[in-house]
């Protein structure tokens, strides 16, 4: 049931990016990095189904995490652009490229390969202190690369906001986990905790960014790096501050490395093809 619901919000998560990404570049370069961005976009009605879609996908997000890992539900996510294709095959009445069965291949074999391997279970809650190391390992390099990327439009400036998207989102699905696991102790509960709010400052930042990321480039610049960034961010706070279970004896950290390689891999080449990504 968990992997069904992660499924269909990969599903919805591709089809909000591609929305997203048509409407934010045909804003102003002068409203990136701002909430600014947000409002003009809020008046175009193709990026509001984006974010009705957005939305939607993480109310399935928020589900499968109450019930299950990071590390089991993060890198599913990354199936989406599995959906695209045969939507988007459909739609340019065309066949798949040898290209794109290969990118397909990759990200089927890589994700299956971790998640067999890694065979991920649940964690604990973190304590106060591990909260703040991941809250410092994450929002820091965040703020480097946002500072860090070119103040001009391009492939610096697409990928850069894409990866620091990426990191924000996992940190979010983070916070979303916890929070998932604090309403079923109920109301009162979740409201009096620290976490649901932060998840909530964290969302909304992680949009303005990953928005400014859309807006900086084609989709084939800022699509692989968010979509690579985000699960990899959530599987190492899943492990290391959840403490999620993930298989480490033998060599299972090695094929657990090269499945999420292999999979990183077919994302790249599936990012960037016209099927994923449109006619640009």
């Amino acid at each position: 049931m968990i992997i069904v619901v992660a499924l269909g919000s990969a599903l919805l998560y591709a089809v909000a990016s591609v929305l997203q990404h048509h409407t934010a570049r045909a804003e102003p370069h002068s409203s990136s990095m701002r909430v600014g961005l947000l409002v003009g976009l809020a008046a175009r009605p193709l990026w509001v189904v984006g974010i009705v879609s957005d939305a939607a996908a993480y109310v399935l997000q928020f589900i499968a995490l109450g019930h299950g890992s990071l590390v089991l539900v993060q890198p599913l996510l990354v199936s989406g652009l599995l959906f695209a294709l045969p939507v988007g095959a459909a739609l340019s009445h065309r066949r798949l490229t040898r290209l794109e069965w290969l990118g397909s291949a990759a990200v089927v074999i890589g994700l299956a390969g971790f998640l067999v391997v890694a065979s991920p279970g649940p964690g604990h809650h973190p304590r106060a202190i591990t909260w703040v190391v991941t809250l410092v390992a994450t929002l820091i390099p965040t703020a480097v690369l946002g500072l860090a990327a070119p103040a001009h439009q391009g492939a610096g400036r697409a990928t850069m906001l894409a990866a620091a998207a990426g990191v924000l989102y996992g940190l979010t699905a983070a916070l979303t986990e916890v929070t998932a696991r604090l309403l079923q102790h109920g109301v009162v509960h979740l409201f009096t905790s620290w976490e649901p709010y932060a998840m909530v400052a964290c969302g909304v930042t992680g949009l303005v960014v990953g928005q400014s990321a859309f807006q900086a480039g084609p989709l084939r610049l800022s699509l692989p790096m968010l979509t690579v960034v985000d699960p990899v961010v959530s599987i190492v706070i899943g492990a290391l501050a959840f403490q999620e279970h993930i298989a480490t004896s033998g060599g299972a950290p090695v094929l657990e490395a090269m499945g999420l390689i292999v999979m990183g891999i077919g994302t790249f080449l599936l990012a960037r093809s016209p099927l994923v990504v449109g006619a640009e």
